[in-house]
């Protein structure tokens, strides 16, 4: 048994080593060469180079591709495979590969590029042998065999000329067609054709196809051309022009007879034109007699020449610029010719105003006379026009007026000053000359009226202005009045000040001053308080260079920040730089005040005393009452001799310290405003001590405190000056 498994394992490893192969190469040859002659045979061999373990026998299956498409496939055990072309056509240029597959494996060759030379003759038909001029020949032209794209040339040759040529490309088929024209003068027409493509950026041509000859027939003959009597004849005399050719077939024929691109006549199947007429010397020149039918045309020519009968007339005017109500005199005339018939007339935009038969013409003109007049002259049927003469009719002028553009006899300084100079009256085109001073600035000239700009204006010129007009009438010129001219000088630097600058007293006048540096009078001034709106407060004109607005009774809600703005015509804001004002209480009012608190405090005082001594009373009975009196007469003598001590007290007198103190602050609030003082004497009661501590005795003396009042009149007579203004007295 294990000899019988060793004998097949032997067998199935010989078996298997048996079969083992690899691909040594795979290769593709070109028979006889990679460039092959068109209509050659040529074979493209595909080889395989395998090597094996032993001898056995191996499928291979051989494919070859051209330009990546497959051309050819054989499944053989041979190591080669051929794919014959037997004529070679220069379709089979290509880039060939072959790939071989065998046992599951695959191997291809390199790439090889085949060029088979030379092309097809190609085959050229005609679909006529015969045409008429003025057809169209068809052509088809056919490289058999060979593979799109393509370019395919034809070529039409008459006798004695260069070949017309017309080229095509066929990116999907193999054959063209083209039509070609047959024009005047052609005979017998030859015909050929020739292809071309490229093989790697190379251009590759076919030789010449057979040669295709195509007879023409004329439909027509060339036109004959006559003028009658003949082709020299004078103006006046009549001529007659006949056109006739010989046509095969009449339909569609048509004949035309043209003088410098211009029609003059034409008919349509016939044979014969006729066209006649009066002769004129702009009937001199080359006419053309045109034969049509179909697509084909024919010329003839013929050149008239024309002579004069007389020459042109000439119209002279006695003048040609003169003024209104002045005599013209119009005369025609025709050089060295006498017998003609005369006309003169106006030109008008709207047909000729005829004005006399004659060949003299005098008027009295107006200014609606001014225009361009002829004159015509006839001669057996031939009018002849004069070459037009201009008439101008001149109207004075009237006085010119001058004026400022914008209105107004003013100008801001350094702003530039426009004048206008207009005269009503007068025939355009009119002259102005300004003037400043008696320097001439600058001359226009215009119909009604013009303008002239001066930018040089100083604050102090005052040189007028004037201007004259004149035109083509005789008067000459007229002078307007002269012109004088305000120079608005700008604002400059607004200041406001207060007085009294900075504190106002409640009830007291204040008094606001605006000025500026510079500007022409008038002047607008406004007052503004800085509010959420800019609140305007005051305003007034004047015809000076500062103003003074006094507030009388300011109270607390005049308290706040205030600016000017100054304007005058030339309509530039200048603003002041802002001030505040607070407005506080009066001196009278703050001793009011103080008065009031003083008695207040006294009274708290006076009422607290009181009612402790009350209570102690008739808490402790008549001895308690008497020791309590003791104490409280020593307590106040206590305090009077310590306020004496501190000379704050005086003899005789009873002294408030808190009052003292309050009026004292009061009075050197005032400053130096404080002139004098009024006395107030109050009345106290004052218990005196026994000096032997003896029972208390109750007595009144007279105390006399001093309160200072301040005298507001007092005020009103010191010396004050307004702050915060640089003008302020």
């Amino acid at each position: 048994m294990y000899l019988t498994l060793l004998v097949i394992f032997l067998q199935c490893s010989e078996l298997y080593t048996e079969r083992v192969f690899t691909f040594n190469a795979v290769e593709i040859k070109v028979q006889p060469s990679v460039k092959v002659k068109n209509g050659s045979p040529m074979s493209i061999v595909c080889h395989a180079d395998i090597s094996k373990s032993t001898n056995f026998q191996l499928k291979r299956n051989f494919t070859i591709f051209k330009d990546g498409k497959l051309v050819f496939m054989k499944v053989s055990d041979k190591g080669d495979a051929q794919y014959k072309i037997s004529t070679a056509r220069s379709s089979d240029t290509g880039d060939y590969e072959c790939t071989v597959e065998a046992g599951g494996k695959v191997k291809s060759s390199n790439s090889i590029h085949v060029w088979v030379t030379g092309m097809t003759k190609p085959i050229l038909t005609a679909e006529k042998r015969e045409v008429l001029e003025g057809e169209v020949v068809k052509l088809r032209c056919e490289l058999p065999g060979e593979e799109p794209p393509l370019y395919f040339f034809f070529r039409k040759t008459k006798m004695n000329s260069t070949p017309k040529e017309k080229h095509v490309f066929e990116p999907y088929r193999n054959f063209s067609v083209v039509e070609f024209s047959v024009e005047e003068g052609d005979n017998i027409l030859q015909f050929d054709c020739f292809g071309r493509r490229s093989v790697k950026l190379e251009h590759e041509f076919t030789e010449p196809s057979n040669k295709t000859l195509v007879t023409v027939r004329e439909p027509f003959i060339k036109p004959t051309l006559n003028a009658k009597p003949s082709s020299n004849i004078t103006e006046g005399d009549r001529i007659q022009f006949e056109c006739s050719t010989v046509v095969a077939r009449m339909h569609d024929i048509e004949i035309i007879l043209q003088k410098n691109k211009t029609i003059l006549n034409g008919v349509r199947d016939n044979n014969l034109l006729k066209y006649a007429a009066v002769a004129t010397l702009e009937d001199s020149g080359e006419y053309l007699c045109k034969v049509e039918q179909g697509r084909t045309s024919k010329i003839t020519k013929l050149n008239v020449f024309v002579s004069e009968l007389f020459p042109r007339p000439i119209l002279a005017a006695s003048m040609s610029t003169l003024d209104e109500n002045k005599e013209l005199i119009l005369s025609c005339s025709i050089s060295g010719f006498q017998k003609a018939n005369f006309s003169i007339l106006r030109k008008n935009s709207n047909g000729d105003i005829y004005l006399k038969n004659h060949r003299n013409l005098t008027m009295r003109v107006n200014v609606n006379d001014t225009g361009s007049y002829i004159c015509k002259a006839e001669v057996k049927g031939i009018v002849k026009e004069s070459k037009p003469v201009g008439i101008n009719v001149y109207a004075p002028v009237s006085k010119p007026t001058l004026s400022v553009v914008n209105g107004l006899p003013e100008v801001v300084l350094g702003k530039p000053l426009w004048l206008i100079c207009r005269s009503v009256m007068g025939t355009p085109p009119i002259t102005f000359t300004f003037y400043k001073g008696n320097e001439v600035k600058e001359t226009v000239i215009n119909d009604t009226y013009a303008t002239f700009m001066d930018e040089n204006i100083g604050q102090n010129d005052e040189r007028g202005y004037k201007c004259d007009a004149r035109n083509n009438h005789s008067t000459g010129r007229k002078a307007s009045n002269i012109l004088h001219i305000t120079v608005i000088v700008p604002i400059t630097n607004a200041t406001l000040g207060s007085f009294p600058y900075g504190e106002v007293e409640e009830g007291r006048e204040t008094a606001f001053l605006c000025s500026v540096n510079g500007g022409s009078w008038p002047i607008h001034f406004r007052f503004f308080k800085k509010t959420d709106r800019e609140d305007l407060v005051y305003e007034k004109s004047e015809n000076a260079s500062r103003v003074l607005w006094n507030k009388s009774a300011v109270s607390r809600q005049d308290t706040g920040t205030y600016y000017c703005v100054a304007s005058n015509r030339a309509n530039v804001d200048v603003k002041s730089q802002p001030i505040t004002i607070s407005v506080i209480l009066a001196a009278w009012q703050k001793g009011v005040i103080a008065a009031f608190v003083l008695i207040t405090i006294a009274g708290a005082v006076t009422l607290t005393l009181w009612w402790f001594l009350h209570k102690k009373k008739k808490a402790k009975g008549p001895s308690m009452e008497m020791s309590g009196s003791a104490l409280a007469t020593n307590s106040t003598s206590e305090k009077l001799t310590r306020q004496h001590n501190d000379g704050d007290y005086y003899s005789g007198s009873g002294y408030i310290e808190d009052s003292e103190n309050h009026m004292k602050s009061t009075d050197e609030s005032k400053g130096p405003d404080l002139e004098s003082a009024e006395v107030e004497y109050t009345e106290v009661e004052v218990s005196t001590l026994d000096p032997h501590r003896a029972p208390v005795q109750k007595g009144t003396e007279t105390v006399y405190s001093e309160i200072r009042k301040g005298n507001n009149d007092s005020v009103e007579n010191r010396h004050s000056r307004i702050h915060g203004h640089p003008d302020a007295t």
